[in-house]
C-alpha cells in the first residue's frame, strides 16, 4: 500500500467528496460484497467449491474479530442462501447493530466470540428463565411438548387471540436442514403470530454449548424486545455461551446488518450500507485489517507474478436509506441515466474488472447481449423518460428485460437491478437498490473507497443535472479498442473531467488510485537513442482485457453453478512513448512481420500503442484444438542505422525452472512479472520485413493466433 492511500490527504478527498454529494439533495447510500480468499490454499473450498470445514473455520473466526470491534452487536448464525442442486441452505453468519450504538446484544456471547469452555447445558432451567424473560417482555408464552430431544416454547404479542397449532407444525425440522422453497424463506407460523423458540444443545469439539433457533419476525422493534429477553434469560440461566440460530433478522434504517457467508473459492462479506463514503472507508478498513489477521487475502497471486482478485469479484451497491429513499426512486431519470451513460464511457465496464468480463462474463454490458436487445433498450428508455413521474414499479418493469446478459439471467448483468422493485424475488426485491458488478476486489480498503466515490459521484451528477448523451453502438470498437489499458485510462479520464465540470469532481489523491494499473504492468523497458540522436523512448508493456468465451452448448450449462470458460487467450498492450515527446522512428516486428502502431496522444504526451493477442498454453478442454502455445514473445524494435532491441515477453522464468512457492506480497509478484520481459542487443534485421497479413490486424491488436495461422 502506499503512502498516498494512507494519508491525512486523502481521507480529507473522501470528506470533500461526501460534502459535494450531500449539497446534491438525494441521499446516496452504499453497501459492498468484498471477497477474500486463502490465497495459499489449494483446497476445493478455496478454489472452486462454495462450502467447506476450513472456510467455516475461517468466517468464524473472522466474524469473532469483527464482534470484538463492535461490543453490543449481536451474533447470528443466520439460515443462508440456497442454490440449485444443493441439498440445503448454506450457513451464513451475521452482525446485527444498532446504527445509534445502542447495545442490541449483553451476552452471553457466541461461542467463536467468547472462547469460554464449554459446560452443562440444563435446558429446563434455561426454558423457565426464557418463559420468565418473555412474559416480562410483554408476550404470551408457554411450553410445548413436542417428545424430542430439544426444548420448544411458542409465544405471542398479548391481546393476541392465538389460532390452534398442530403437533407437525410445532416439530417441524430446523430451517438450516430443510429445503428453502423457489419463493423464498417463509415462517408460516410467524406469518399467524405465533413465534416458535426451539432451545438445545449443540454438540462442538469442545462440549456442548446452548442454542437456540429464532423464528422469523416481521418488525426490527419486535426482534429487539426478544433479543432482550433471550439475553436476559442466558444471563439468568448461567449459561457460558450461546449461539444464536435460525431465521435472518429484519432489518430498517435503524440496524445494519453484515453478513459473512461462503462462495465458491471465497467467503463473501455482504457489508451493511454505509450513508457516506467516510464510513464505508472506515469500515472497509476494519474488515480488511480483520481479513489480514486471519489468514485471507483480497486477491489471488499467481507464481509468475500475475495477480486474479480473490476469485469473487468486490459489487458495488447504491440505494437509500430505505426502499423508498433510494436515488433511483426519488429522482427517476437517474437510472435510464446511468444506463447511457454506462455504455458511453467503457471505461467502468472493463478497467476496474476482474478477469472473466464480455457477453459470457459476470458483469454483461447492455451491447454484449444482442442486436434485438441493445435496439430494444434504446427504445425502452425513450419510452420511460416520456413519463414525468414514472413509479417505481414502471421503472423496473420498462429496464427489467434489457438489464440481463445473453439468456436473459439479470444477476450477471452489469447494472443488476433485481433488487430495484422486483416483484418476483420475494422479501428482497423491492429495495430500491441498484448493484455494480464489474468490478474486481479491490487490493486495499482506500482503492475499494475511491471506486465508490467514483461511481457514487456519477449517481450523484446524473441525478442532479440531466445527461442528455444518446446510446451509442460502439460496434467491434467495444472489444478491440477498450481492450486496452490505454483507451481506457482515456475514458476514464473523460469520467473525471465530466465529473469536475458538474461539481462532483474527485481529488487528486483519489484520482491517483483510480488511474494506478500498476499491477497490470508486467515489465518497463528503456530504448536508446537511435544513431546516438534524441532521448530514447520508453516501452510499457501491459496485461490487456481479453474477453474469454463458453465451451460447448452454453444454454445447457445455465442450471448449473460454473460454467466452463476457455482462458488460454491472452492479450498484451505494447506503448512506445518517445523521450521529449520526439516522433517514432521504432520498428517493431515479430518475425518478418511489421507491427503496425496507432500515434496517439493524453495528458503524458505522444505514444504509440498496439495490442497483441496470443494464445498462452493449450487447455484440456477448450477452443481451437490444432493451436498451439505461442509463447514466449519476441519482438524486435530496431531503427534506421540497423540497431536493434529485442525483447522477450515469457509467460514464465526465461530460465523453465520451478518457482520457490507463491510471491510473498504484490511487491514480489511485480518482481516475477518484471523478471519475465527480458532484452537484449541485436544486430537489425536483414530480412525483408511483410507487412501483417489481412484478416491479423485489426484497428488497434494483432492477433498473432491467426498469424499463425496465414503462415
Amino acid at each position: 500500500m502506499s503512502v498516498a492511500e494512507t494519508s491525512p490527504q486523502f481521507d480529507d478527498a473522501i470528506r470533500e467528496h461526501d460534502a459535494a454529494v450531500g449539497a446534491c439533495g438525494v441521499p446516496i447510500w452504499v453497501g459492498a460484497e468484498p471477497t477474500f480468499t486463502d490465497c495459499r490454499s489449494n483446497s476445493p473450498e478455496w478454489i472452486s467449491a462454495a462450502t467447506g470445514p476450513e472456510k467455516y473455520a475461517k468466517a468464524l473466526e473472522l466474524l469473532a474479530v469483527l464482534a470484538r470491534q463492535a461490543p453490543g452487536t449481536a451474533v447470528l448464525r443466520t439460515v443462508g442462501r440456497q442454490y440449485d442442486g444443493e441439498d440445503k441452505p448454506r450457513w451464513s453468519l451475521g452482525l446485527l447493530a444498532a446504527r445509534d450504538n445502542s447495545p442490541l446484544w449483553a451476552g452471553p456471547a457466541d461461542p467463536a466470540v467468547s472462547c469460554q469452555p464449554a459446560s452443562p447445558v440444563d435446558l429446563p432451567a434455561w426454558r423457565d428463565h426464557l418463559l420468565a424473560a418473555l412474559g416480562h417482555a410483554g408476550f404470551f408464552c408457554l411450553a410445548v411438548d413436542t417428545s424430542g430431544a430439544d426444548v420448544r416454547l411458542i409465544f405471542g404479542e398479548q391481546g393476541t387471540a392465538p389460532e390452534p397449532v398442530g403437533s407437525e407444525a410445532l416439530s417441524r425440522q430446523s430451517v438450516h436442514v430443510r429445503r428453502t422453497p423457489q419463493e423464498g424463506l417463509v415462517d408460516e407460523l410467524a406469518a399467524k403470530g405465533i413465534f416458535l423458540l426451539v432451545l438445545n444443545a449443540e454438540q462442538t469439539a469442545a462440549g456442548p454449548v446452548a442454542r437456540i433457533e429464532l423464528p422469523a419476525f416481521a418488525t426490527v422493534e419486535q426482534f429487539r424486545r426478544v433479543l432482550a429477553a433471550v439475553s436476559r434469560a442466558g444471563r439468568d440461566a448461567s449459561l457460558g455461551s450461546l449461539i444464536l440460530a435460525g431465521y435472518p433478522p429484519p432489518v430498517d434504517a435503524s440496524v445494519s446488518w453484515a453478513t459473512v457467508t461462503p462462495d465458491p473459492g471465497v467467503i463473501e462479506i455482504n457489508a451493511a450500507p454505509h450513508a457516506t463514503a467516510e464510513a464505508f472507508l472506515a469500515g472497509s478498513r476494519m474488515l480488511y485489517a480483520a481479513a489480514t489477521g486471519c489468514g485471507l487475502t483480497p486477491y489471488r497471486p499467481h507464481f509468475n507474478g500475475d495477480v486474479a482478485d480473490s476469485g469473487g469479484a468486490g459489487q458495488i451497491t447504491f440505494g437509500g436509506p430505505s426502499p423508498t429513499q433510494s436515488p433511483f426512486l426519488l429522482k427517476p431519470g437517474t437510472l435510464p441515466a446511468l444506463v447511457r451513460y454506462a455504455n458511453r464511457h467503457p471505461c467502468l465496464s472493463y478497467l476496474f474488472a476482474h478477469d472473466h468480463v464480455g457477453s459470457s462474463g459476470q458483469a454483461v454490458r447492455t451491447d454484449e447481449t444482442s442486436r434485438e436487445h441493445f435496439d430494444g433498450l434504446g427504445l425502452a428508455i425513450d419510452l420511460l423518460e416520456r413519463e414525468p413521474a414514472p413509479a417505481p414499479e414502471r421503472i423496473w418493469q420498462a429496464l427489467a428485460p434489457f438489464l440481463t446478459d445473453a439468456h436473459g439471467n439479470a444477476h450477471r448483468a452489469e447494472l443488476n437491478i433485481e433488487k430495484l422493485w422486483n416483484p418476483y424475488l420475494p422479501g428482497r426485491g423491492k429495495l430500491g437498490l441498484v448493484e455494480f458488478r464489474s468490478m474486481r476486489m479491490a487490493h486495499s480498503p482506500e482503492q475499494s473507497a475511491a471506486l465508490v466515490v467514483l461511481l457514487r459521484a456519477i449517481v450523484a451528477r446524473l441525478g442532479a443535472k440531466p445527461y442528455e448523451g444518446p446510446l451509442l453502438d460502439w460496434g467491434p470498437d467495444l472489444h478491440d479498442r477498450f481492450s486496452l489499458p490505454f483507451y481506457l485510462i482515456k475514458d476514464l479520464m473523460e469520467v473525471l473531467d465530466d465529473l469536475a465540470a458538474n461539481g462532483l469532481g474527485l481529488g487528486d489523491p483519489i484520482r491517483r488510485l483510480l488511474l494506478d494499473d500498476s499491477w497490470r504492468v508486467l515489465g518497463r523497458i528503456e530504448l536508446p537513442p537511435f544513431d546516438g540522436i534524441g532521448l530514447g523512448a520508453e516501452l510499457t508493456i501491459k496485461r490487456a482485457i481479453e474477453f474469454w468465451p463458453l465451451v460447448g452448448d452454453t444454454a445447457s450449462q445455465e442450471s448449473g453453478a460454473s460454467r466452463l470458460i476457455d482462458p488460454s487467450a491472452a492479450r498484451l498492450e505494447l506503448c512506445l512513448r518517445p523521450r521529449g515527446d520526439a516522433g517514432c522512428a521504432w520498428r517493431v516486428t515479430i518475425g518478418d512481420t511489421d507491427l503496425p502502431l496507432r500515434c496517439e496522444r493524453d495528458d503524458h504526451g505522444s505514444a504509440w500503442v498496439i495490442g497483441l493477442r496470443y494464445r498462452r498454453f493449450v487447455p484440456l478442454v477448450g477452443l481451437h484444438a490444432t493451436l498451439s502455445a505461442q509463447g514466449p514473445i519476441r519482438l524486435t524494435f530496431s531503427t534506421p542505422n540497423a540497431e536493434a532491441v529485442e525483447v522477450t515477453i515469457h509467460e514464465w522464468r526465461p530460465d523453465n525452472e520451478a518457482y520457490d512457492g507463491l510471491p510473498s506480497d504484490l511487491e514480489e509478484a511485480a518482481r516475477r512479472r518484471s523478471d519475465r520481459v527480458t532484452r537484449r542487443s541485436i544486430p537489425g534485421p536483414a530480412m525483408p520485413l511483410s507487412p501483417a497479413p489481412a484478416g491479423v490486424v485489426t484497428r488497434h491488436c494483432v492477433d498473432l493466433r491467426r498469424l499463425a495461422c496465414s503462415g
